[in-house]
């Protein structure tokens, strides 16, 4: 039986290995550090304010204003009006291009992914799913902690 120390290890290792690759996922599309992982984020919600990312990231509103630069420079967002009050300004994705951009890197990813989770049985996936369900909780209430501290 794995001990907690290895486990935690295999854990760190994923994390660490999952933050590499998206920084070359970015680069290899010309974009800047996980950039592409906040373009998901707007892309779930289909659009936003500058204040409501910077809200959802925890990125500062100057960061988020380069953030919006970048993707709009790559015409993967672009901002407009809302019809309903003309002073705020809504961040939209453009959901196709982004498609375009990140399908070639994403396709190939989720194929090697689905050959491995192929391999495993019914109760592995399960026990998998439970894990990450409730890590990605874990993650989430150490997140708002943080956030409520500051």
């Amino acid at each position: 039986m794995k001990t907690t120390q290895n486990f935690s290890e295999i854990s760190r290792n994923y994390s660490d290995t999952s933050i590499l690759m998206h920084e070359a996922i970015s680069s290899s599309i010309g974009l800047a550090g996980t950039d592409h992982k906040y373009l998901g984020l707007i892309i779930k919600k289909k659009e936003l304010t500058a204040g409501e990312i910077s809200e959802i990231t925890g990125l500062s509103t100057g960061a988020v204003t380069g953030l919006i630069d970048r993707l709009e420079k790559r015409k993967l967002l672009k901002r407009k009006s809302d019809k309903n009050d003309r002073r705020k300004v809504l961040i939209v994705p453009d959901v196709q291009k982004a498609m375009e951009l990140l399908e070639p890197v994403f396709t190939i990813l989720q194929k090697r992914t689905r050959e491995l989770t192929s391999s495993f049985s019914e109760a592995e996936i399960n026990a998998i799913e439970r894990y990450f369900t409730a890590a990605t909780e874990i993650m989430k209430d150490i997140t708002q902690n943080l956030k409520n501290k500051q």
